[in-house]
């Protein structure tokens, strides 16, 4: 089952104090990204954040659920606690690698 739009603009809302919350499609499902970095996702109408130290710490008690078949176990925060998910998405956000630039393709 695919996720509504309506509900991932919800979330994006909910997450907005975090920085600049943007998504992007990926299979049927939705990427969620803040200020460019990857950190989560929507899938089933769920909301996902990946696992970091920071982001464990902070909700160690977070119940975790897989994405989609073959994924990986992701954190699943209680989306109407604003004040948390900010919280966890700037500590996820700082805890992961800064964005890698692409390399530009080489002209003939």
């Amino acid at each position: 089952m695919a996720s509504s739009l309506s509900y991932v603009e919800f979330v994006m809302e909910q997450m907005s104090p975090a920085g600049t919350i943007t998504y992007r499609k990926m299979f049927g499902e939705y990427g969620l990204y803040c200020d460019g970095k990857y950190f989560g996702c929507v899938c089933n109408d769920r909301t996902l954040v990946k696992i970091t130290p920071a982001g464990e710490s902070l909700l160690p008690n977070c119940p975790r659920g897989i994405p989609y078949e073959g994924g990986g176990n992701m954190l699943l925060p209680d989306v109407e606690d604003r004040e948390k998910l900010v919280e966890l998405v700037k500590a996820t956000c700082a805890a992961l690698p800064e964005k890698k630039p692409r390399k530009k393709a080489k002209k003939e």
